[in-house]
């Protein structure tokens, strides 16, 4: 019962206390992407993010470690624990282990798995074997889980289909929230959430637009029952990613329309970082 009891301690400071929805922030991206100017100096990038007052950043061990110390009790602190790389980009390496999750205090623990490809297998034991040393000592899991493996052709990855297959497979493994692509629009990605009784969070990611696009995905997303958002470039890569978070949570905790969001947008922007 104590594992129990502690896994629904830190779910309530993971998700927001009122609609029980999620705004992260990930910041995990160096390792899989390669260096992004925008990504430093990562203390300050960090700084800024969280003065807007997302619910819960991802970042890996080191970076928490070195740079979360000023933001404990802000924002929750979900420890990423696999990687994949820019010479591997669909497997993801098992890099950090639960007792260090507990150990850096963190609110949930966070692995990617690549479906569809010959390495699936594998990355598939490796989240089974997380989630239940996550269970075990109260830590929610979660999974960044995308359709993207060599076997599915080019022109299938955005099927809903497979989409679908990969959030109800970390349900079937114990995921509690399982972050992946939007679908494009909210018919097909209904569809994804009603394909698991798991918690389903959407991936920013590059859709080639500008922000006002990723605004309505937002809108859409939370409208087809999703849960909330993982957002990383589209957040951090802002000259102001204070005023990208805000606006967000507009949408996401305020219920806020489209068009509103736009205006509350375009009156930060040009305010000073961290107003």
């Amino acid at each position: 019962m104590m594992a129990l009891l502690g896994k629904e301690i830190r779910m309530k400071r993971l998700l927001n206390q009122q609609d029980g929805k999620l705004l992260a922030v990930a910041v995990d991206q160096a390792m899989a992407r390669g260096i992004f100017d925008e990504l430093m100096p990562i203390q300050r990038k960090i700084d800024e993010i969280v003065a807007g007052g997302p619910d819960a950043m991802t970042m890996h061990k080191g970076i928490a470690e070195m740079c979360f110390h000023p933001h404990a009790g802000k924002a929750g602190l979900i420890l990423k624990c696999s990687t994949f790389s820019p010479w591997q980009p669909n497997y993801d390496a098992w890099v950090t282990q639960v007792d260090e999750v507990v150990r850096l205090g963190a609110d949930a623990v966070s692995m990617g798995c690549i479906v569809g490809g010959d390495d699936q297998p594998e990355q598939l034991r490796n989240l089974g074997i997380i989630a239940g040393q996550a269970a075990a000592v109260g830590l929610p899991m979660i999974a960044h889980i995308y359709p993207r493996g060599n076997q599915i052709p080019e022109d299938e990855k955005n099927d809903w289909k497979h989409v679908a297959y990969a959030v109800r497979a970390g349900a079937e493994l114990g995921v509690d929230i399982v972050k992946t692509k939007y679908t494009g629009n909210p018919e097909t990605f209904r569809k994804v959430v009603e394909s698991t009784p798991g918690k389903v969070v959407v991936a920013g990611g590059d859709n080639g637009g500008g922000i006002e696009e990723y605004f309505q995905m937002v809108y859409d997303v939370i409208d087809a029952g999703g849960t909330g958002i993982t957002f990383g470039r589209i957040v951090w890569n802002n000259p102001n990613p204070t005023a990208v978070v805000k606006a967000f949570k507009n949408i996401i905790h305020n219920k806020g329309t489209v068009k509103e969001t736009i205006e509350l947008y375009n009156e930060l922007i040009n305010k000073p970082v961290y107003s």
